[in-house]
């Protein structure tokens, strides 16, 4: 028999643990978490033993053969729905070797860019795709989804128009969850939204005032029609214009850079990567010239490093939310980057020539369509089109809908009299017979005659300017060369699956085979959002129970799996709060308490809910000052909507008076959110509906294991008390609409809040990672991951304590999941800086913790349950090893401005070429302790100017001789 998954996931047995507890000074495991928790919020306190929903913890081989159960209730049509969503053919050594691959999965955000190189290149590598297929100047390194995609788009023309107006216009043939959520995050801006049918000669009287306009190219109907005249008349009255493009549609057609556009967004989902039933997908974001300042989310550029080698970094944008906060132009501090890799590596496998030739293709199979439909007698609505028609079937629509699905396509019923049907790279003259005999069409053997295919781009829009020129795109071409490429790209990376990733707040655990098996499984992957709830019976059941089990662990009472970021699920929880006290008349309850200490999105995110930022203090501690907060209430008393605090805090403690701060802002007629990002620390021990929380937002690419990806995928799922549930995201265009409610009679509610992203289930591809996790651990399992997160965090912290001041303790002196490391006396003792401490780990393997947040000038170390005590030892040994060094410095062995840590990280090339004229040797550089010579990572860049880069903004791929050296 097997051993428990629990063995396997935590990465301290009971002898680790055991001298762990040793040097902490206590029993047991529980007897820590129990000194650390405040015994007020313990959720033995709320419930009874036995009363968890969970069933108990499975094996690995029983939980993946009830994915496969759950998998087997899927039915996986041919589908040719479109509305923005296409089957297409992952290569299979993209899929194998950044899909399936650790290497690009359990990887971080690339804040550290010099253990980041593989990452940011590819990054650069889609970047350069999507400017180059748009016509624009600078893309970023990917958005959330489309229609997310298209709200930034919204946003970003407000901020930078010159118009007063609030009237955005909206295409009326744009896709209908795009328009979806345009309405429910317009209201709580105060932006009016203009629906109107656009045309080529559309005129700016008959616009009126706006400050920007936003066009679907393609339209949602198929319809490929000419923008221009209508950008030209937005922007002749101070208006920008926003394109949401197809980017396999633009190898074909004229760009909408060529259009005069001046923001392009979208999805580049049918570059490789499966449907999911709707995510994780890669949108995309690009300007002209002269908005690159205003774009949110990520931007890689090109910097150089201490040796003047080119190399890339992350742009000002990404660090935006924490700078700005409540100023900041967005809430989103995360990206889509495993799926923009896919999309990038799809078109540098293709090339031009193979996504152009895929196009034709596509192009071709959808005007053999019309035509075969044509000789039938079938009406299509409009004479254009590239991939996706609409038919007229007067009262017909449904039957020849079920007729094809009978056959084995699913097509979109528009209404009772229209049919869309889109066609893909995968579509075959099977597929069109299918839908040909849905029609009526077949001889009586069967067959359709498909003629020549009908031609349905208008020559006008026919694209003559080139793209995708850059080397990279027209080299590997055989399977060898794309092999090397990725792996020679992931060498350059830092992931986990070379060592420890301590990063304070973002819980970089174990992402384990078990619970990544079923993400590629056919049944979960290729599956279109909209298809319907017949064929997605396994999904639904799968999603069922994850919001069971989460309710359950929260101590909420529903929850939605919607939001597909954390940043999306605070906006969610802000958005249902702002609708409850708007339902109940108190549409005036605007103001936000945030603590000082908060994460930089809270404060975003609440702005874009429509709130009124007010900053609440924190003590000496770290904890809200509560006398600060008492006084900001009664000031704020008749428009308070809500207090967002998280727990435990951004400070790494248990705020021991948590209940009495909740109960301060409900007596005011508050609601508060508590933020999830540090569930981690309290599963199995507390539960945020128990002590006052009355929304949260939790990432499950946190504390529920699904992986990093490089900086996304991510899930930030919704829980709620019963009284918010009504103003939860919704969809439009969901199979179901009702979501489980812990207690009800009939166990459902309905969530009727607005979308807050494209799909109905936000990225339920990824879902059955935190279905397995969860499955395999159990009520107990869970509780013992958290025991041992913290008692990795207070080990750590014991044992470096000596040597950096550990910033903030709570009840005991003991800290939750993760410490604050306080470097300032050291760098006011030596002139060593957090960075050349988070540089010199490098040297060391490790990937440095967090860098000076929530604190300028500290590291927040966060071990997690799935280290061995081995590699925390390693990582403690390291820090200890790295204060000598900087205290070398102080003693003035070494020069302040020339030593280890002042000139690190140190490359294999720095210590080989030239004259050594360092005061210290080489072996001391590279081989710091001596357990690193047969397995040394080698950082491919020295330390990188940011500055630089920054002052010269360059965010498309380098040529090839930039990196000649």
């Amino acid at each position: 028999m097997s051993q428990p998954f629990t063995q396997r996931h935590i990465g301290t047995d009971a002898d680790a643990q055991s001298r762990m507890l040793a040097t902490l000074g206590y029993d047991s495991v529980g007897d820590l978490v129990n000194a650390a928790v405040p015994e007020t919020i313990h959720v033995d306190r709320f419930r009874t033993a036995g009363d968890s929903t969970l069933p108990p913890a499975a094996t690995e081989r029983e939980a993946i053969e009830e994915l496969r159960a759950l998998a087997a209730l899927n039915t996986v049509k041919r589908s040719m729905i479109g509305l923005g969503y296409y089957d297409t053919i992952t290569p299979a050594v993209i899929k194998r070797n950044v899909f399936e691959n650790p290497s690009w999965y359990t990887a971080y955000t690339p804040y550290q860019p010099e253990i980041s190189q593989g990452r940011l290149e590819a990054l650069i590598n889609f970047q350069t795709m999507v400017a180059d297929l748009t016509g624009l100047a600078t893309a970023n390194a990917s958005m959330l989804d489309e229609a997310t995609a298209v709200v930034e788009g919204m946003l970003l023309t407000r901020r930078a128009s010159k118009s007063a107006s609030h009237r955005f216009i909206v295409d009326a043939d744009a896709l209908p969850q795009t328009q979806a959520l345009l309405s429910s995050r317009a209201a709580a801006l105060g932006i009016e939204l203009a629906v109107i049918d656009l045309q080529a000669d559309t005129t700016a009287a008959e616009l009126g005032d706006h400050f920007g306009i936003f066009v679907q190219y393609p339209a949602a109907s198929g319809r490929v029609w000419n923008p221009a005249g209508v950008i030209a008349a937005a922007q002749s009255q101070g208006a920008l214009a926003v394109v949401a493009a197809d980017l396999l549609a633009l190898t074909l057609l004229s760009s909408p850079g060529e259009l005069g556009a001046d923001v392009a967004v979208g999805t580049s989902q049918r570059f490789g990567v499966p449907m999911g039933f709707g995510g994780p997908h890669a949108g995309y974001m690009a300007v002209r010239k002269g908005l690159e300042r205003q774009l949110p989310g990520r931007l890689v550029g090109v910097s150089v490093d201490a040796a003047g080698h080119p190399a890339y970094r992350l742009s000002l944008q990404v660090r935006e939310q924490h700078i700005r906060r409540d100023k900041a132009t967005s809430n989103i501090c995360t990206a889509q980057v495993l799926l923009a890799v896919m999309a990038g590596m799809y078109a540098v496998y293709h090339g031009p020539d193979g996504l152009k030739k895929i196009a034709t293709e596509v192009h071709e199979t959808a005007g053999r369509l019309v035509a075969a439909l044509r000789a039938i007698g079938v009406d299509l609505v409009g004479d254009t089109f590239f991939d996706t028609i609409r038919v007229s079937v007067p009262s017909r629509a449904a039957e020849i809908v079920a007729r094809a699905a009978g056959a084995g396509v699913n097509l979109h019923q528009v209404d009772a009299d229209l049919v869309g049907i889109a066609v893909d790279e995968t579509t075959t003259i099977r597929d069109l017979t299918a839908v040909l005999g849905a029609f009526g069409g077949l001889d009586a053997f069967g067959n359709v005659d498909f003629g020549a295919p009908e031609a349905g781009l208008p020559g006008e829009l026919a694209r003559t300017s080139t793209y995708l020129g850059h080397p990279v795109f027209n080299t590997h071409r055989s399977e060898t060369s794309m092999m090397r490429y990725l792996k020679r790209l992931a060498d350059f990376d830092y992931a986990l699956d070379r060592g420890m990733i301590p990063l304070g707040s973002c819980t970089m655990k174990l992402n384990a085979a078990t619970e990544m098996e079923a993400v590629s499984w056919p049944e979960f992957g290729g599956l279109h959002p909209f298809a319907p709830r017949d064929d997605v019976r396994g999904y639904l059941e799968l999603i069922r129970q994850l919001e069971t089990w989460l309710t359950d662990v929260t101590g909420y009472d529903t929850v939605s799996l919607q939001p597909n970021a954390g940043s999306q699920g605070e906006l969610a929880g802000l958005l249902a709060i702002r609708g409850y006290h708007h339902a109940n008349g108190d549409a005036d309850r605007t103001v936000c308490l945030i603590p000082s200490s908060a994460h930089g999105t809270n404060a975003a995110s609440a702005v874009l809910a429509g709130m009124r930022v007010v900053v609440v203090a924190c003590d000496d501690l770290g904890n809200v000052d509560l006398v600060d907060l008492r006084a900001k209430i009664a000031e704020h008393a008749e428009s308070l909507a809500a207090l967002m605090i998280t727990y435990p805090s951004t400070h790494g403690v248990y705020e021991h008076e948590v209940g009495t701060i909740c109960r301060a802002v409900h007596d005011a007629g508050g609601q508060v959110y508590v933020d999830g990002a540090n569930l981690n620390a309290l599963l199995g021990f507390a539960r945020y509906g128990d002590f006052g929380g009355d929304v949260s937002h939790l990432n499950l690419h946190k504390t529920f294991c699904i992986p990093h990806g490089g900086g996304g995928p991510g899930v930030g799922p919704v829980g709620a008390k019963a009284h918010l549930a009504p103003f939860l995201p919704g969809h439009p265009l969901a199979q179901s609409d009702e979501h489980y409610l812990h207690g009800a009679l009939t166990d459902t509610v309905v969530h009727r809040g607005g979308p807050v992203s494209a799909a109905p289930y936000g990225s339920p591809s990824i879902l059955p990672i935190s279905w397995a996790y969860v499955r395999m651990m159990g009520a107990d399992g869970l509780r013992e991951a958290t025991g041992a997160a913290v008692l990795a965090a207070n080990y750590v912290a014991k044992r470096l304590e000596a040597h950096y001041p550990v910033l903030y303790a709570g009840d005991n002196g003991l800290v939750a999941h993760e410490c604050i490391l306080d470097l300032r006396p050291l760098t006011e003792a030596t002139g060593v800086s957090v960075d050349d401490v988070a540089k010199r780990l490098v040297d060391y393997g490790f990937h440095a913790p967090t860098m000076s947040f929530p604190v300028s000038g500290t590291l927040m170390i966060e071990p997690t349950e799935s280290e061995d005590l081995g590699e925390i030892d390693r990582f403690v040994e390291a820090m200890i090893a790295i204060k000598a060094e900087a205290d070398a410095v102080a003693t003035g062995s070494w020069p302040a401005d020339d030593n280890p840590l002042h000139n690190a990280p140190h490359t294999a090339q720095s210590v080989i070429e030239g004259d050594w004229t360092h005061p210290y040797d080489r072996e001391r550089a590279v081989y710091p302790v001596r357990s690193l010579i047969r397995g040394k990572y080698w950082p491919p860049v020295r330390r990188i100017d940011n500055a630089y880069g920054d002052r010269n903004l360059v965010c498309a791929c380098p040529p090839p001789e930039a990196f000649a050296d």
